[in-house]
C-alpha cells in the first residue's frame, strides 16, 4: 500500500499542494500533520508508523516533511528498511525501492556523516582554544567550597537532613549526596 504523509509547520499553511502531489503519485491513505519537522511528538506521524506493514511504501512530497534533521530522516529510513518498507520523496525523486535510490540515500548518509564528524571536530577545537584563553567551560558549579563545607557539617552534627540542606542551598538533593562526601557521613 502506498501510503503518504503531508507536513506544514504553522496553521496559516495548506498541506493541499502537498496532497495533491500524493495523489497523482498514486497514494491510497494519507496522514496530515500540523505541527514542527524538528519535534517526534508528532501524533499523526506516530500513527502512520504503527500502521506500515511489510511490503508498504510511504510516500512524502518533499524530504524535509518527514523529518527537519538529516540523521532523524535517514534513521527512519534506515527502520523502514529493515522492516521492509520502501520510501519515495516526489519532489526529489528518491525510491528506496530501487537500486538507484538506495544508492542515493547511502550517499546522502556519507554526507551527512561527514558533517557530523566535522561538526565534533570543530566543536573540539572551539573548547580546547576556549580552555587555552582560560574561559569556564561547562555547567556552573551548583555549590561554592564553602557552601559544601557548611553542607557537610550541617549534616555530619546531625542538625539537617540532606534533603533539609537541599532546601536550604536551592539545589536539588542529589546535588548534595554528589558534593558532600559520604565517608565523612558514615563516620
Amino acid at each position: 500500500m502506498l501510503v503518504g504523509y503531508a507536513r506544514v509547520s504553522t496553521s496559516d499553511q495548506d498541506t493541499g499542494p502537498q496532497i495533491d502531489a500524493l495523489r497523482e503519485a498514486g497514494v491510497e491513505k494519507i496522514f496530515k500533520e500540523n505541527a514542527s519537522g524538528g519535534r517526534w511528538d508528532r501524533p499523526e506521524l506516530h500513527r502512520m508508523l504503527e500502521m506500515l506493514r511489510e511490503g508498504d511504501q510511504v510516500v512524502v512530497w518533499k524530504l524535509d516533511r518527514l523529518s527537519r534533521s538529516l540523521l532523524d530522516l535517514l534513521q527512519v529510513i534506515r527502520t523502514f528498511d529493515e522492516e521492509g518498507i520502501g520510501f519515495r520523496s516526489v519532489t526529489e525523486n528518491v525510491n528506496t525501492t530501487t537500486p538507484a535510490g538506495r544508492m542515493l540515500l547511502q550517499m546522502v548518509g556519507a554526507f551527512a556523516e561527514f558533517e557530523r564528524s566535522m561538526i565534533r571536530e570543530r566543536t573540539k577545537a572551539g573548547l580546547e582554544a576556549a580552555k587555552a584563553r582560560g574561559a569556564a567551560i561547562g555547567r556552573p558549579k551548583a555549590l561554592t567550597e564553602d557552601q559544601i563545607k557548611e553542607a557537610t557539617k550541617m549534616i555530619q552534627s546531625g542538625d539537617k537532613s540532606k534533603a533539609d540542606v537541599a532546601r536550604l542551598f536551592q539545589v536539588h538533593p542529589s546535588t548534595i549526596s554528589r558534593l558532600v562526601p559520604t565517608k565523612l557521613l558514615s563516620e
